[in-house]
């Protein structure tokens, strides 16, 4: 499987008054680690969605290991855990750099559908968006 590595500064405003990532940040992290992903292996989302192809959201979750603080340098690394024709599932480590401690994991499972938000079999509908994901997803680590 191809896996992502997108590197992120913890920003202030991401920060509770305990000067720790507040914990809903980590579900935007894990939207900046797909979208590079997609971005680095030549399939963007608009152009993925200007042909009529959406990934809705329908299942997320998060296990936290330790807080990033202020100004840490992250690693989200991002892969395809999962894939089918109509589904599938990107798997997040969120990673300090200076010291390459895991400190959350997780996953988000999306539909594959249409404009009129009805579920497709993406495989049928497009295969070559099916056949850039299955490669990435079949590579060897």
């Amino acid at each position: 499987m191809y896996i992502n590595e997108t590197k992120i500064k913890v920003r202030y405003v991401e920060t509770d008054q305990m000067g720790i990532v507040h914990h809903s940040n980590y579900f935007a992290w894990f939207e900046v680690g797909r979208t590079e992903f997609f971005e680095e292996t030549g399939l963007s989302y608009r152009e993925i969605e200007e042909q009529g192809i959406f990934f809705p959201l329908i299942e997320s979750a998060c296990q936290y290991k330790e807080g990033a603080k202020y100004q840490d340098e992250i690693i989200i690394k991002t892969w395809i855990q999962a894939l089918g024709g109509v589904r599938a599932t990107f798997y997040y480590e969120v990673i300090r750099e200076k010291d390459y401690k895991t400190l959350a994991t997780g996953k988000t499972v999306h539909a594959f559908v249409n404009r009129a938000f009805k579920p497709i079999n993406l495989k049928k509908v497009n295969p070559k968006v099916w056949e850039k994901l299955e490669y990435l997803y079949s590579l060897e680590v």
